[in-house]
């Protein structure tokens, strides 16, 4: 399992015009799901997302969670993060998981941060969306949960 993690000062997910997710200061994640990801994946990606420790602390220091700021997270599939690029110019999509699989793990995902005491909005699995954000730092971090970066 693959996720984009960016510290905003908010950010919206519209689907034709209909805003479908909101939130105030917190999280925007990017979350792609591989052909080898399992509930132990989502697991072990919201516990390190919940803790990251990317937010400033009184001395303007990045030591605080999500959790300790009392912040939100956005939370939007986008299986584009399994994209392989390393032949030709089109990306290549066949380690991402198939769609059933992947919903199934990204509302996983989504229910593990929830019963972490995160507030969480999400996007629309399979669904063409515009997500408005507005950075804060900007802070972006990667990570995947077979710890490939």
């Amino acid at each position: 399992m693959r996720a984009v993690v960016q510290r905003v000062k908010t950010a919206r997910v519209e689907i034709g015009g209909e805003v479908v997710g909101t939130i105030n200061s917190g999280l925007l994640v990017f979350l792609g799901v591989g052909v080898e990801d399992d509930i132990e994946d989502a697991d072990y990606l919201a516990s390190k997302i919940v803790h990251l420790r990317i937010f400033s602390d009184e001395d303007d220091k990045m030591n605080q969670s999500v959790l300790e700021k009392g912040g939100q997270i956005l939370v939007v599939s986008q299986f584009t993060l399994w994209g392989d690029c390393r032949k030709g110019r089109r990306p290549s999509f066949v380690k991402a998981a198939e769609p059933t699989v992947a919903n199934e793990l990204y509302m996983t995902f989504i229910s593990i941060l929830q019963e972490k005491g995160v507030q969480v909005a999400q996007g629309r699995f399979q669904e063409m969306m515009d997500v408005h954000l507005i950075n804060d730092g900007p802070v972006t971090i990667l990570l995947d949960s077979k710890k490939n970066f």
